[in-house]
């Protein structure tokens, strides 16, 4: 019988979630609302629900389950199972591993939704076939993943990876987490439609809309997204001189942008550096099926050899 991991990709709004073979193949995927609305019982309860259906529809598939992987944002302490802080479902210090254990009788995982991505294009997306990779998921926030030999690196307390809060911008625009000038909030999706948005009057505006704008020869929509590539390179670079990887890989929605970001972006970035050896910069390849098929992949990790 083939066997496959129930993974699920919890995120603030929505639930992407899946069955994914051992070879990291995708048998089946749903999507679910998380309605963080309700509080962090009701979301937990919900997650146990979809677990178990999905090992219930692997089963009537004639597939068995083995494994449990979740991923969630914020502080997560993987070792552990706990899901430590996670403002966008309202997580405190909340053992989602032990509660998926006890509810489906599986082994289960728990990780950073950013850093499981990560893995996932380290091992069998973009970054496939390098040591070195750093994730960086550039959407309404930007957070990245170093994965070194295909192993995440989460920090002595689960918070490694907060790129976005590279301060880029000294008294620069406030940024959600108290500082001001952080790279998210000038290089990020919601930023670069905020600036626009305020600049052109037009409080509908998205990154998108400034992309699009800027191509067809908006001068206002081009100043706005060179601001951001700036911004975005100069926190890359600070990210390099830490981190030393043979590639970057963008995701998260700014990354749809294509090669109206990553060129850019690559030569600002090549601009910056002096004696620093300069990434690779590609676009990830698994789309947003990164987080499931990562969250699989740890799940798999800690079953250990088999």
């Amino acid at each position: 019988m083939s066997q496959v991991v129930v993974a699920l990709d919890v995120g603030g709004t929505g639930m992407k979630c899946a069955l994914v073979r051992t070879d990291g193949t995708v048998h089946h995927t749903e999507r679910h609302l998380t309605r963080a609305e309700r509080g962090p019982e009701a979301v937990l309860g919900t997650i146990l629900d979809v677990a178990a259906g999905l090992a219930d529809k692997a089963r009537a598939d004639g597939l068995e389950p083995i494994a449990v992987g979740v991923a969630v944002p914020g502080v997560v302490d993987s070792a552990n199972g706990v899901a430590v802080w996670s403002s966008n479902i309202g997580f405190r210090d909340v053992p989602v591993r032990a509660r998926l254990e006890e509810r489906l009788g599986l082994p289960a995982a728990l990780g950073h939704d950013v850093r499981v991505g990560g893995i996932a294009e380290a091992r069998l997306g973009a970054g496939r076939g390098h040591r070195h990779v750093l994730f960086v998921a550039i959407g309404t926030g930007i957070a990245a993943a170093l994965v070194v030999d295909g192993a995440g690196y989460s920090g002595a307390h689960g918070a490694a990876g907060e790129v976005g809060h590279i301060v880029v911008r000294p008294g620069g625009p406030p940024c959600g987490c108290g500082l001001n000038g952080c790279m998210e909030a000038l290089g990020s999706a919601k930023a670069i439609g905020r600036r626009y948005a305020e600049l052109a009057g037009d409080p509908g505006a998205t990154a998108l809309d400034v992309v699009t704008r800027a191509g067809q020869g908006d001068r206002l929509a081009a100043t706005v997204w060179q601001e951001a590539i700036e911004a975005l390179a100069d926190g890359l670079v600070t990210a390099q001189a830490l981190y030393d990887v043979d590639v970057l890989v963008l995701g998260g929605g700014l990354a749809e942008a294509g090669d109206t970001l990553s060129h850019p972006l690559g030569e600002a970035f090549r601009e910056r550096v002096s004696f620093h050896r300069a990434p690779r910069f590609v676009r990830a390849d698994l789309g947003d099926e990164a987080g499931c098929i990562g969250a699989a992949l740890l799940a798999l990790d800690h079953l250990g050899p088999r």
